[in-house]
Parts: C-alpha cells; sequence; structure tokens
C-alpha cells in the first residue's frame, strides 16, 4: 500500500509543487489538499491518510492548534510533519510538544522531504537536522519534573544508549546497525523506555533528553 499524503498549507502553489514531487513516488500518494488548519481537521475526519505535511502560519486555525486536535482526536491517527520557513520558530517546537512527529524547513531537499515522509511512516520521528537540535535546545522548558529523571535512572544500560541514540536522531534502523542487534530488538527497547519515561513518542523522547541535559545542541 502507498503511503497516503495529507498536504496543509495556505499557499496553493506550495501545495501543488509538493503534491507534483509525492506523486512521482512510487510509494506515495496525495489524497487531500486544506488551505488551513479547520480545513485540515474536516478532511482527515472524512480522508484515512497516514501522514500530514503541516505548515504552522495558517489563517483561522494555525498549524500548531491543528496538529494538536488531529492527535487528540486520533493519537494512533495520521502522523503531522510540521513545515516551516524559519530555522528557529518557537511554533514549531510548541507543534513537537503537541504531538507532531517531526520538523522540517520548507526548503529542505526533495530528497530530506521524501525521507521525512517515510521515516515518520514507518514510526519513526524526524528529528536529526541542526537546525531541529538548536530550536530544541532553544525552546525548552527549564526545571524537569522530578518522575522523568526517577524513569530515567530506571533504565538499563542498553535502553539509555538507544535512548541517547533517539535523542541523536537515530532511526531504528540505524541505532540496529549501530549497536548491532536486530530492528526488532531496538523496537522493543523503544517500547520499555516509552513505558518507563511515561512519555508519548520519541520526539518527547528528544525533548526529554535536551531538558535533563542528556544531549548536547549543535
Amino acid at each position: 500500500m502507498r503511503i497516503r499524503v495529507v498536504l496543509v498549507d495556505n499557499q496553493a502553489l506550495v501545495r501543488a509543487g509538493f503534491a507534483m514531487l509525492i506523486s512521482s513516488q512510487a510509494d506515495m500518494e496525495v489524497v487531500g489538499e486544506a488551505g488551513d488548519g479547520l480545513e485540515a481537521i474536516d478532511l482527515l475526519q472524512r480522508t484515512p491518510a497516514d501522514v500530514v505535511l503541516m505548515d504552522v502560519r495558517m489563517p483561522r486555525l494555525d498549524g500548531v492548534s491543528a496538529t494538536r486536535r488531529i492527535v487528540e482526536d486520533d493519537p494512533d491517527g495520521p502522523r503531522v510533519v510540521v513545515l516551516t520557513t524559519f530555522d528557529l520558530d518557537e511554533y514549531a517546537f510548541v507543534a513537537l510538544q503537541a504531538g507532531a512527529s517531526g520538523f522540517l524547513l520548507k526548503d529542505a531537499l526533495p530528497e530530506e522531504l521524501l525521507r521525512a515522509i517515510r521515516v515518520v511512516h514507518a514510526g519513526d520521528a524526524v528529528v536529526a537536522p541542526s537546525t531541529t537540535k538548536r530550536l530544541i535546545a532553544r525552546y525548552v522548558k527549564r526545571g524537569v519534573p522530578s518522575r522523568p529523571k526517577a524513569a530515567i535512572e530506571a533504565l538499563t544500560e542498553r535502553e539509555r544508549e538507544v535512548w541517547l541514540a533517539i535523542a541523536r536522531g537515530l532511526t531504528n534502523r540505524e541505532i540496529a546497525e549501530t549497536l548491532v542487534v536486530s530492528e526488532a530488538t531496538v523496537k522493543t527497547h523503544v517500547g520499555n523506555i516509552l513505558a518507563k519515561t511515561g512519555v508519548r513518542d520519541r520526539v518527547a523522547l528528544v525533548v526529554l533528553a535536551y531538558e535533563l541535559g542528556a544531549a548536547g545542541a549543535d
């Protein structure tokens, strides 16, 4: 089955460019487009999708609010990749906190956008670019609740290795290659880490790493 993508941007020319690129891929298809967050929410209620490319700054309902509602309405629904024109955009970080699976600049190379779609569809997060690391380091909240700290201390040595690899932006496959284990083993470790820390997903694990000072910013 092809990856079903929804494009959300208030600029029709931007959507057209993305649609042309995505439609050229044998494993992807554009199943819908929306000009703002409200249109996106309505569209997704009627149209099954796997990945949403979400602009941050739009009229009526911005990408941050739309992302939050999409994730809250269906936690197991489509994965959201936030797109922005700005390198260090506080709205993008808030969107990650709201449940987005990644952050990407609109001027990213075509192959980077296609990789991002495939990565989040596979269950990973797009958090590797240095722009994202700087953004997280700059806008992360000060002070960390004691429960996550205690949870991190409960991780095994191998789980901590996997967690820090996630914080560096590695995918499950890349972590498996680095640690010389199977991808299934990595997925098991990731599940255990999420359960112990009580956070929502891989992006939240990256944020937690920065909050605890376990990952340095570029």
